[in-house]
């Protein structure tokens, strides 16, 4: 990421200490020194300790990369896949939630709707955003522009990325609960195509609100779920700190999602996580999602309807 400073997650402290070295080195061959060869010895040996450390990561660690503020977020993915990108505001009852975006454009020359969380990459647009975590008046925003897609046959896209929906007084008291079931309803009876991809965090009800789709992908260090671990295990033993061997148990990553049929495809990150390289993250989604679509082409609104609707009884009768 030339354009701002890496951050390192804890668990890779070794890769960051040999890239430092790296930057330490190039340091002094812009000063005239012949380290050339050092400088690619460390390189290649900072490359391998992190395919090392990305190939096996841990439930947890996994999480933590889930979490990373510099993956791409919805705004990338629109700015680079979308073109002549329409965006609509307000649920036409209570007020615009800027948590949870969406509108219309073009995807490939194709008409498309797309959805999604919007965490922020600032500190500024963090709060405006508040941090993915939509408020009711973001799903009743995303059931618009869904219905109007289907009222007009145009696919609809999700991305999805969010701790979960805000569970401040007044989401509660503005009915979100009925706001995310109305939204989960809304995906389900769709007569055209919907993709969803979690790219991030994909919690609770927050997540699944907006990924009923006919065919759901995972990117390969993503995560899904009821409940964050922290959350879990503060419930479970009144004890946030359990979290690592919650994460563990409950099942919880792109790979586990996929053994159990929840998701349809996991798509694979660059070593190290898509932050690493956001640019080629994006393009080969894109390429995902241009397939996704053309392998439902040739559904017929009932058609659309019935795929969805087996893909869902299907969860958990085929294990792989």
């Amino acid at each position: 990421m030339p354009d701002q400073m890496r951050s390192y997650l804890d668990f890779e402290k070794p890769v960051a200490e040999l890239e430092a070295k790296v930057d330490e080195l190039r340091a002094l061959a812009a000063s005239g020194s012949d380290i050339g060869d050092e400088i690619s010895r460390i390189e290649d040996k900072a490359q391998q300790a992190l395919s090392d450390l990305y190939a096996n990561l841990t439930p947890w660690q996994k999480t933590l990369v889930a979490r990373h503020p510099q993956r791409p977020h919805f705004t990338d993915f629109v700015s680079t896949l979308i073109t002549e990108f329409t965006p609509l505001a307000g649920d036409r009852k209570f007020a615009d939630d800027e948590a949870l975006m969406g509108g219309f454009g073009r995807f490939r020359g194709e008409s498309i709707c797309v959805i999604g969380q919007e965490k922020g990459a600032t500190t500024d647009s963090r709060i405006k955003h508040n941090f993915g975590m939509a408020r009711p008046e973001g799903y009743r925003k995303a059931v618009r522009l869904m219905e109007m897609a289907d009222r007009f046959g145009i696919p609809v896209l999700s991305l999805a990325d969010s701790a979960g929906a805000y569970p401040g007084i007044g989401a509660e008291e503005r009915g979100v609960a009925e706001a995310i079931a109305r939204s989960t309803d809304t995906c389900l009876s769709l007569g055209v195509p919907n993709v969803a991809i979690i790219t991030g965090e994909g919690m609770s009800g927050g997540a699944i609100a907006i990924t009923t789709a006919n065919k759901v992908m995972m990117f390969e260090h993503a995560i899904y779920s009821v409940i964050s671990p922290e959350a879990a295990s503060s419930i479970l033993w009144r004890d946030g700190t359990k979290a690592q061997e919650v994460a563990t148990n409950m099942k919880i990553t792109a790979q586990d999602m996929l053994r159990f049929g929840v998701i349809d495809q996991i798509l694979k990150e660059p070593s190290g996580g898509a932050h690493r390289d956001s640019a080629a993250m994006i393009s080969a989604t894109g390429d995902a999602i241009a397939e996704a679509f053309n392998e439902l082409r040739n559904l017929d609104a009932d058609g659309i309807r019935r795929q969805r609707r087996q893909k869902f009884l299907d969860i958990g009768r085929k294990l792989g």
